[in-house]
């Protein structure tokens, strides 16, 4: 292992100060912070220790609230609504990489392509102690009990009751969660 003078440590500081990649990168930061979903994000009404994977996607931040304790997954979508449509998680909800909560649905009419027809706007509501699995699509208009767990891969169309485990598409009442004793849920 060769040992390296203060000579050659000064000579690379200095080379590498005048490479103009370096400065790239600190501008590529300095962009990373004005980014829509950075600026969303502080937005949002949140409770304390928050878990947030680095490259959620958000709208409308400040219909946006979030309970203590809430782990939002890597590029989860919390989608409010333009106008109206909001979505609140309580406490302790955990939300699986992928997965998509919009309050907001594009029109179906006929003769007229989604995108240039009125949207419907729904709130969404996510209760205390809920899991989301990974790629779960939750739609407008919501509400998903406390206690509740989503399968992956489900899509949820229509409320979903407490302590239940919850799959399929659309998303439905499985078999209620396992009890243990002692457990906060008996």
């Amino acid at each position: 292992m060769p040992i390296t003078s203060t000579r050659d440590k000064i000579a690379s500081g200095v080379r590498s100060m005048l490479d103009p990649m370096t400065w790239l990168h600190s501008l590529r930061i300095l962009h990373f912070y004005s980014y829509k979903h950075v600026r969303e994000k502080r937005k949002i009404k949140m409770g304390s220790d928050q878990v947030f994977g680095p490259n959620v996607s958000i709208a409308n931040g400040e219909r946006i609230t979030l309970g203590n304790r809430c782990h939002v997954g890597e590029r989860v979508c919390l989608w409010a609504g333009n106008e109206t449509g909001r979505i609140t998680l309580g406490d302790d909800v955990m939300i699986g990489p992928g997965a998509v909560v919009t309050a907001s649905d594009y029109g179906l009419v006929e003769g007229t392509p989604p995108a240039f027809q009125p949207k419907s706007e729904r709130d969404i509501v996510i209760r205390d102690g809920v899991w989301i699995g990974a790629n779960a699509v939750i739609t407008a208009g919501v509400t998903i009990d406390e206690g509740c767990i989503v399968g992956a891969g489900s899509v949820v169309t229509r409320d979903l009751p407490a302590n239940m485990i919850c799959g399929g598409i659309p998303a439905r009442p499985i078999k209620p969660r396992p009890k243990r004793a002692g457990s906060p849920l008996d």
